[in-house]
């Protein structure tokens, strides 16, 4: 999906011209709230995003998360171009049409994922199926690419066959907390299981369904950074000393840092809840519209070359010239909006 809103991606502060050590994000318990963001033009739009936040760009190679729905209504996303990253499509109810311009043209289902590879450039189109309104619910989300495979290949893919853990309710002498939990694994690796889509960093993508009464304990690699994002219902939080975690609402990530080898999972009246996490991401990243970069001035170079229409980003069938045009470059420079440790 295309951004218009482009502001909070500028950032007039001074760059040292240094890279920064390695962050440690540590053991966090923050509350990253959603915004609504309208996406405006014929698609009437509005989206609820949860990533980036200014204090967590990038959870592992998560740098943005975008819902569009529940809502009723027509979605029109012309053509428009990525560069250095993956977007990452989980369907939640309705049927989307997604083309590019290395000539994929399928259907988006609930229950699959839908994989696109922007390497040095590409371009698409997401269109509902009918002319009429319908009920649209989805997941987007950007993965941002390593320096090694960033400048290279394109790609799509489909997987509809994925992995599912089957999480177990703890049992006490007394009784059983709830029913079992089930896990499916999206991107990456959870708790053994590893999705078949083609991932370029550590990393771990998966939806829980955790059914009503339930207490589950989730597995998680210390090393690595996590988010909780809860899609609906409620949950209930503890860390793994027992330490109760912030209350999140729908549409929230509720952002866990690293250094934890588990958290336990309540609900009262059943949840879906995406899973975020992976290594957390060497390079700071100058996220512009469309397009992940490291500066300023390969985010403009990639500007310049969608207006003016050069084979980088290729042609999506079907549009003849119609396409998204870019919107302006800030008067000011576009800097990495670096992360800043928080105290534990």
């Amino acid at each position: 999906m295309t951004r218009t809103d482009v502001h909070d991606d500028v950032c007039d502060e001074p760059d040292s011209g240094t890279a920064p050590p390695a962050f440690d994000p540590g053991r966090r318990a923050e509350v990253l709230p959603s915004r609504d963001v309208p996406l405006g033009g014929l698609r009437g739009m509005t989206v609820s995003r949860s990533l980036p936040q200014r204090e967590v760009p990038t959870i592992g190679a998560w740098c943005f998360l975008d819902r569009f729905g529940p809502q009723r209504t027509t979605m029109r996303v012309e053509p428009h171009p990525h560069i250095g990253l993956q977007t990452v499509t989980w369907p939640l109810t309705g049927e989307i049409r997604h083309r590019d311009s290395i000539g994929s043209d399928v259907v988006l289902r609930p229950g699959a994922l839908n994989l696109m590879t922007s390497g040095h450039g590409i371009s698409h189109s997401e269109y509902s199926l009918t002319e009429e309104p319908i009920d649209l619910d989805a997941l987007q989300l950007w993965v941002a690419l390593p320096e090694h495979v960033r400048h290279g290949d394109h790609g799509f893919e489909s997987h509809s066959d994925l992995p599912e853990v089957v999480l177990e309710a703890p049992q006490s002498t007394a009784s059983r907390h709830g029913a079992d939990a089930v896990a499916v694994v999206v991107m990456g690796t959870f708790a053994g299981a590893t999705s078949p889509a083609t991932t370029h960093t550590p990393i771990v993508g998966a939806e829980l369904s955790i059914p009503a009464g339930a207490t589950v304990r989730l597995p998680l690699d210390s090393a690595w950074e996590h988010g909780l994002a809860l899609i609906d219902g409620d949950m209930a939080v503890r860390g793994d000393d027992g330490a109760a975690l912030p209350d999140i609402t729908a549409g929230d990530i509720l952002y866990l840092g690293n250094r934890r080898p588990e958290v336990t999972v309540s609900t009262t009246g059943g949840a879906r809840v995406f899973l975020l996490g992976g290594e957390p991401f060497p390079d700071d990243l100058v996220m512009w519209w469309n397009f992940v970069g490291r500066s300023h001035d390969e985010v403009a170079e990639a500007r310049r070359a969608w207006e003016a229409r050069e084979p980088r980003f290729g042609h999506v069938v079907g549009h003849g010239q119609t396409r998204v045009p870019a919107p302006p470059m800030p008067e000011v420079r576009l800097t990495p909006r670096r992360r800043r440790p928080v105290p534990d």
